[in-house]
């Protein structure tokens, strides 16, 4: 099957991307006859962060609501999503675990990120503050335990008590520690990011952390030394609501190539109407696209966004449009070690490809060489 169209990631305003057997087995300029132009093609994005969409939630006792809002984030464009829990009790979170563990088994999910408990109170953002704790090696043996290896991401705020020792435990588990969630200073951070080497995380830059100033640093600013060292990557959520256009192109101008991790951070609420939502345990309002803590008005209560729509805002903060799409393709894909088969229209690849028109408005998803309907 070959496809044209412009394929911004491998720098052709006019390709063809030839796909056999789900797999790409070629890329090249178009050089006589040609199948009329699809439109913009764009890797498969892969989002990270996220809580849900569509109106499901990934927070469930129900396989099947995963799985909805897994099927509306594919139809947006992300063929690989990380399903982010919030934090819960221990024996709920443990029951979401093994809920969906045996999607990421049967490769419906790619995986499983823990938002919480380990974070800090006053650095909270919507989750629920009596539910927080310490860094507790017990409940993250029973948690991996019931995973199998189906979580693949944890966040935790390195300053409690705790969590050097269960930031180990998850590195020797083959978990990706991040860091987030945090009152920390610039030394905490840096200290952190050093010890997790260039497997290094940070949750949501900027968000649910002090701010960067000029006499505090903070670690924002430590955050960004790391990726411009090209020793961690740091997840933005460059919807326009959660950072600014100047935010986010200070980001992408300061990381080394490949270090900005675009994501959604999308909840229920992602592609539905205005009105009252949950997250996790917190009643949530929508309000012009924004979604808030109804017991907090000012607290923003994740995204709303697909990771398309996430691209399609950074572009129009003068992002290349490259950049953007390799920071919500390649750059999860490296984050989570699957850069050697997804996350780029490269020859060997798994067919996994948005189409989209110029303005970046989904025309057709392919996953795995099969186009979703």
């Amino acid at each position: 099957m070959d496809i044209r169209g412009a394929i911004p990631t491998a720098g052709l305003d006019d390709g063809v991307l030839t796909v056999e057997a789900g797999v790409i087995t070629g890329v090249s300029a178009v050089f006589g006859p040609a199948p009329p132009p699809a439109g913009v093609l764009l890797p498969g994005l892969i989002d990270i962060h996220c809580h849900g969409g569509g109106g499901y939630s990934f927070a469930t006792f129900d396989p099947d609501e995963a799985l909805a809002a897994a099927a509306y984030h594919a139809s947006a464009g992300s063929t690989g999503v990380i399903a982010s829990l919030v934090t819960a009790a221990p024996a709920d979170l443990l029951r979401q675990v093994r809920t969906l563990a045996p999607l990421v088994d049967g490769g419906r999910l790619l995986g499983i990120h823990l938002e919480g408990p380990f974070l800090a109170p006053a650095r909270r953002g919507a989750h629920a503050l009596g539910l927080l704790r310490d860094p507790d090696q017990a409940l993250v043996a029973d948690l991996l335990a019931a995973a199998g290896s189906a979580i693949k991401i944890v966040t935790l705020a390195p300053e409690r008590t705790g969590a050097t020792a269960v930031a180990e435990m998850l590195r020797a588990a083959g978990v990706v520690v991040a860091f987030g969630h945090t009152d920390g200073d610039y030394g905490c951070m840096e200290r952190a990011l050093a010890a997790a080497g260039r497997a290094g995380l940070v949750t949501h830059l900027a968000n649910a952390m002090p701010p960067l100033r000029h006499r505090a640093a903070g670690p924002v600013a430590a955050a960004l030394v790391a990726a411009a060292a090209d020793q961690a990557s740091v997840e933005l959520i460059a919807d326009g609501v959660h950072v600014d256009a100047g935010f986010t192109r200070l980001v992408f101008a300061a990381a080394a190539p490949g270090r900005v991790v675009l994501v959604t951070d999308a909840t229920a609420a992602a592609g539905m109407p205005d009105g009252r939502y949950v997250l996790g345990s917190l009643e949530v309002t929508v309000s012009g696209g924004v979604a808030r803590l109804a017991a907090e008005p000012g607290a923003i209560a994740g995204g709303t966004s697909s990771l398309l729509e996430v691209v399609a805002t950074a572009r129009a903060a003068e992002v290349p449009l490259a950049a953007a799409a390799r920071a919500a393709s390649e750059a999860p894909a490296r984050v989570l070690g699957l850069s050697g088969w997804r996350g780029a229209l490269a020859p060997g690849m798994v067919a996994d490809l948005v189409v989209t028109d110029e303005n970046l408005t989904v025309r057709r998803v392919m996953r795995a060489g099969r186009w979703l309907e």
